[in-house]
């Protein structure tokens, strides 16, 4: 017996070495791919301009082109001076598309005059696929829990570091987001992941979601199957304003 397994356990090793001297010699070529050809585009003279393979989804003037009320009806903040502003009470506005994986830019600035604390200041939202939320909070010399400031996934991840400029000042963020793909019984094969720089600043870094945003409650409760999704930006009550807003579908 142990005659066969010395015999299977040579042969094993002179097949090995007989498999190494037959590979073929490496040369560059055989690891080049050369098609199919990467894509050209056009960048936008600075990251915050839009590059051309780009969707404009608010240019500073037209905002019923994209967006619409809640209902589905003309979007009912302000629109001057080329960005758009919330009107407490008139509800969150949304896109007219749907999106699943995208890099998303958007600008945004909390009221010049302070008013309130925590989170009664500068509050706002942009929900990915209108269930994920990436908070807009003036936290400009301005405490709240870390969870719920500005740049975190509204009480899921804090970021990373507290980036804010002052009131009144344009802040930016750039958020590359990945949608959810599910099992058949409705929980996630690969949870939604989000990429945020804030103000050029990563704050988070491939952050992996719990489930949708839940200002009571637990996220995993109440992760459902869904596709691709709007866009919102949230009436918190407070005077935010946003502008220059495009979006590549990745």
């Amino acid at each position: 017996m142990k005659l066969k397994i010395l015999t299977v356990a040579l042969l094993f090793v002179a097949v090995c070495a007989v498999a190494q001297d037959e590979r073929p010699e490496m040369v560059p070529e055989m690891t080049e791919i050369w098609d199919p050809e990467v894509p050209v585009i056009t960048p936008g003279e600075t990251p915050a301009d839009a590059p051309s393979d780009a969707i404009v989804l608010f240019d500073g003037v037209d905002i019923d082109r994209e967006w619409t009320n809640g209902d589905g009806g003309p979007v009912g903040w302000k629109v001057a001076d080329g960005c758009v502003t919330v009107e407490r009470g008139a509800g969150i506005i949304q896109t007219k598309r749907a999106f699943e994986d995208f890099q998303l830019h958007i600008e945004w600035r909390s009221p010049s005059e302070v008013i309130g604390e925590s989170q009664g200041r500068g509050n706002s939202g942009v929900f990915l696929q209108k269930r994920y939320e990436v908070q807009v909070l003036d936290n400009y010399n301005n405490r709240t829990y870390r969870n719920g400031q500005a740049g975190s996934l509204y009480k899921q991840h804090a970021p990373l570091v507290n980036a804010c400029k002052g009131p009144g000042e344009w802040q930016v963020y750039d958020i590359i987001y990945t949608a959810p793909r599910f099992n058949d019984d409705g929980t996630y094969f690969t949870p939604p992941t989000v990429t945020v720089l804030h103000n050029g600043v990563l704050v988070q870094n491939n952050s992996k979601l719990r489930g949708p945003t839940e200002y009571i409650g637990i996220p995993e409760y109440s992760v459902e199957i869904h596709g691709a999704d709007v866009i919102q930006l949230q009436d918190h009550g407070n005077p935010v304003s946003y502008r220059n807003i495009w979006i590549r579908e990745l």
